[in-house]
């Protein structure tokens, strides 16, 4: 189980984009309307940044920068008491401390931090407390295109009748393969609007053909 204590055992940067990329496009398709969606991915989010979000619509968030330079998660657990932020970052490198003390992450709270860079690799603070939450955030960075599937099948279950997406279509998104109809109708029975699809692959910066 993924955590802060097991952080070490975060993949690194790059596939860890690659994983965020691939459940925002899962999700594009899962719930096609952006304000019901609990995981998006922004390519665009500012000059040299992009981000990945959680949130649940109860109160949990997470947010993941990536940069040249590496990338930090922050989240937040609403069920779980803010310990000191400063304890929490001590070590942060400068370079996420605009994210990490700005807006929007300053209003939404932080109950864990870890960061990544290239020389360090994954990075912990000070941890007060060995319980965060940061488990319910964390597995679906386990590489396991089925721990996403588990997932969506329980978080979409309102909808008894769809059926469950073919572990062979997730697996090839997870590869980053390119989206095409026949790919994405293997996820979801339907698609009720290609053109917002693609606007939704245009802000994850995923491949797409529809053509």
């Amino acid at each position: 189980m993924l955590s802060t204590l097991t952080h070490t055992a975060l993949p690194d940067q790059a596939k860890l984009q690659a994983i965020c990329k691939a459940v925002a496009v899962l999700d594009a398709l899962n719930s096609p309307e952006y304000e019901y969606r609990y995981y998006s991915y922004n390519k665009d989010w500012a000059e040299g940044e992009e981000v990945f979000e959680m949130q649940d619509g109860e109160g949990d968030q997470m947010l993941i920068l990536f940069r040249a330079q590496g990338c930090v998660i922050n989240g937040y657990a609403f069920e779980y008491e803010e310990t000191d932020k400063r304890q929490l970052t001590r070590g942060l490198p400068d370079v996420f401390d605009e994210f990490i003390f700005g807006e929007p992450v300053n209003s939404i709270g932080t109950t864990f931090c870890i960061w990544y860079t290239p020389k360090d690799k994954w990075q912990i603070g000070q941890l007060e407390i060995d319980e965060d939450g940061s488990e319910n955030f964390l597995d679906i960075f386990d590489g396991n295109p089925q721990t996403y599937i588990d997932w969506a099948s329980e978080y979409y279950d309102e909808d008894q009748e769809k059926p469950a997406p073919s572990l062979e279509a997730v697996t090839s998104v997870y590869q980053g393969k390119t989206l095409i109809k026949e790919l994405a109708l293997a996820i979801v029975p339907h698609v009720e609007d290609w053109q917002q699809l693609e606007k939704d692959l245009q802000e994850i910066g995923y491949p797409y053909d529809f053509s």
